[in-house]
């Protein structure tokens, strides 16, 4: 269990940008006004080779709005989660907060999410299917599947987390360390989860409402959703000798 006893922290956050340019600046600005700065140790905007050239200006802009805050990195590995395990590595605060940069991870809920980590869970995850959550704008055929791999996979690893691909989430950076990744695409927001969990890391989840992006498109298509149960499938069955060893769990002094 955690020590609930409040320590400072610093927070290291990823923010993955392709064609997102008002919607970034609204994130980083919401952000910064509403938690103190002393917990904001860094943000990171990683971007590739695809990344449109508006949204390496608004980048630029940040960086000079928040100097020693905002940075500017392009990712070595392909692909999304290519991106997060380059990011996971640059990541040097106590804690890695992973967000969207196109509003469809409310930053207004970043506060709550840093406050629950200094009570020293490992992982404070959002859920957009308790009370206080929902859905608008969400493809209903893809609402409904969402809905069922929730079920079975929650049922499968005995967890009580009940949105396991949402990857709106902060962590003990220690609890990211040490793994052997698998996955390069949009599937790796459950592997990044579920490896952790199998380790036996503690976790909590508060509500959070999703709304459809209003600027970009999505680089996940909905086939794609269906190899998540590939990976989920495979850590479950994966005999624990062959992950890394769970690190003790403490919280960052």
């Amino acid at each position: 269990m955690p020590d609930f006893a409040s320590k400072p922290i610093s927070v290291s956050i990823i923010m993955p940008v392709m064609d997102e340019t008002l919607s970034l600046g609204e994130t980083v600005d919401i952000v910064m006004k509403e938690n103190q700065p002393e917990d904001i140790h860094e943000i990171i905007c990683v971007v590739s080779k695809f990344t449109k050239p508006e949204s390496l200006r608004v980048c630029e802009e940040l960086a000079a709005a928040y100097p020693n805050v905002v940075w500017t990195r392009q990712q070595e590995k392909p692909y999304l989660g290519g991106a997060l395990q380059d990011a996971f590595a640059w990541s040097t605060g106590s804690h890695i907060l992973l967000m969207a940069s196109d509003l469809e991870t409310d930053p207004h809920t970043a506060k709550a999410l840093i406050e629950e980590a200094r009570n020293g869970w490992d992982i404070v995850a959002t859920t957009r299917w308790k009370k206080g959550g929902g859905f608008d704008g969400y493809n209903p055929v893809k609402l409904i599947a969402n809905w069922l791999f929730q079920k079975i996979i929650g049922l499968l690893y005995r967890t009580n987390l009940t949105d396991l691909t949402f990857g709106y989430r902060i962590w003990r950076t220690e609890t990211l360390r040490g793994h052997q990744w698998q996955e390069l695409r949009h599937p790796f927001l459950i592997e990044c989860l579920l490896r952790p969990l199998r380790q036996g890391a503690n976790s909590k989840e508060i509500s959070v409402k999703w709304e459809a992006r209003k600027e970009g498109e999505s680089h996940n298509p909905f086939w794609r959703n269906f190899l998540y149960f590939r990976i989920a499938l495979k850590l479950r069955w994966q005999a624990k000798n062959r992950l890394p060893a769970a690190p003790v769990a403490q919280v960052h002094q």
